[in-house]
């Protein structure tokens, strides 16, 4: 079933708000097997409003609206969806009632204006919504189902999940989406795809997106089945992956590239203390986001400063001022520094020039150089991160999380 998402709401136009609703829509329609071919956002104009869903009903079987179904002038949906499907809004006497019963339970006197959320429709089904006061509907039309949604996100969840997916289940006649999720790192996307193209064009019922981000590389293959289908080309495909690529892939499981290197230092008894100059704390920030860090987390010193570098880590005054504080030699001091300080088994650090001023011909913006010492091995890599300042930090982050989680697995084979 070919579904289609309306957002509706001026405010999404603007760079203050975001849209989550579509994507938990998407989401949920595509697990209950409901292709979503497109998502609109659209301001709080009632004609904007009317024309796109006279659109939406020629090419979509199942379209839902997102917001606009509120007490204020600009909530303008249900007037815009009766107007395109030339049915009037009538006012339904038990939603009225419930209206002034939840606003008498929780101690308020309902406005006048709320009661334009008793217009209903006409012969809409009512969808209630259990945690505010706009009800939901559910409208059929020559072979088209139309689905109004309230806009804030607990609410539309709930209404969705109760009222809607059931239904919804039952239209596409068991046909559900199948993936499969490869998280990457340690390549570029074109060299990634250099390596799989030859794979899976060889699969044209399977759809594979290749997304490159400042984290990671996604790589997700999906294949609509219907009943009786198998799974077998799905499952084929998604194991010549891994053979191909084996160690680039960290994750199959939707984890974050900080999950599996405590994952890692769990297993490994290993515990990890940072030092960082350009990025600053957000190294240390991202390893504990993970529940269960302080087993494995020592600590982390920002040490952006030369005197801080040498104070806090030890890092010789003399190092700093022959090789440069952004240098292979300061960033394996960095690591045994902070290893010895914090009384860690691992110690990894980060220097490098984030910008966007400081870099040079022989030092540019974007030069970092990460090092990983656990008293055996002490070892160093640098690279050249692209973007500007923000995005060269967050990706040395992920670089840094990486490399260590490639130390960890060389010293298990």
């Amino acid at each position: 079933m070919k579904a289609e998402i309306i957002v509706v709401g001026s405010e999404l136009l603007t760079p203050d708000s975001s849209d989550t609703n579509s994507l938990y829509l998407t989401h949920k329609l595509n697990e209950a097997g409901c292709e979503v071919h497109l998502k609109t956002i659209v301001g709080d104009v009632q004609k904007d409003i009317e024309e796109i869903l006279q659109q939406a009903l020629q090419r979509s079987e199942l379209i839902l609206f997102s917001g606009g179904l509120g007490p204020t002038m600009d909530d303008r949906t249900r007037a815009a969806a009766a107007g395109a499907l030339k049915r009037p809004l009538v006012p339904d006497p038990e939603i009225l009632e419930d209206l002034r019963r939840k606003f008498a339970s929780r101690g308020f006197k309902m406005s006048p204006n709320n009661e334009r959320q008793a217009d209903v429709i006409r012969e809409a089904e009512i969808l209630e919504n259990r945690l505010g006061t706009a009800p939901g509907m559910w409208i059929e039309e020559a072979n088209r189902y139309i689905v109004l949604l309230p806009g804030p996100p607990r609410e539309l969840q709930s209404v969705f999940e109760h009222h809607v997916l059931p239904r919804i289940r039952k239209l596409s006649g068991g046909t559900r989406l199948e993936t499969r999720s490869f998280y990457i790192t340690g390549m570029t996307e074109s060299e990634l795809d250099t390596q799989l193209a030859p794979i899976y064009t060889v699969y044209p019922r399977i759809k594979t997106t290749i997304l490159a981000g400042t984290k990671h590389i996604s790589v997700r293959l999906y294949r609509w089945l219907r009943p009786g289908d198998d799974i077998e080309d799905l499952d084929e495909l998604a194991s010549r992956i891994q053979e191909k690529i084996g160690p680039a892939i960290f994750s199959t499981q939707n984890e974050s590239m900080e999950e599996v290197v405590g994952r890692m230092l769990r297993e490994s008894r290993n515990t990890l203390a940072v030092a960082e100059s350009c990025t600053a704390g957000m190294l240390g920030m991202h390893v504990t986001r993970v529940p269960g860090s302080s087993g494995y987390f020592q600590g982390g010193i920002q040490c952006y400063s030369d005197t801080a570098k040498t104070e806090l880590c030890g890092v010789p005054a003399d190092l700093i001022r022959t090789h440069g504080a952004v240098s292979a030699e300061v960033a394996e001091a960095l690591a045994i520094g902070v290893r010895n300080k914090l009384h860690a088994s691992i110690g990894l650090s980060i220097t490098g020039i984030a910008g966007p001023g400081g870099g040079s011909p022989e030092k540019p913006v974007g030069l970092v150089y990460i090092g990983v010492s656990d008293g055996v091995d002490t070892l160093n890599r640098h690279r050249i991160m692209p973007g500007d300042r923000e995005s060269i930090r967050e990706r040395t982050t992920y670089l840094a999380l990486s490399w260590l989680r490639r130390f960890l697995m060389k010293k298990t084979e």
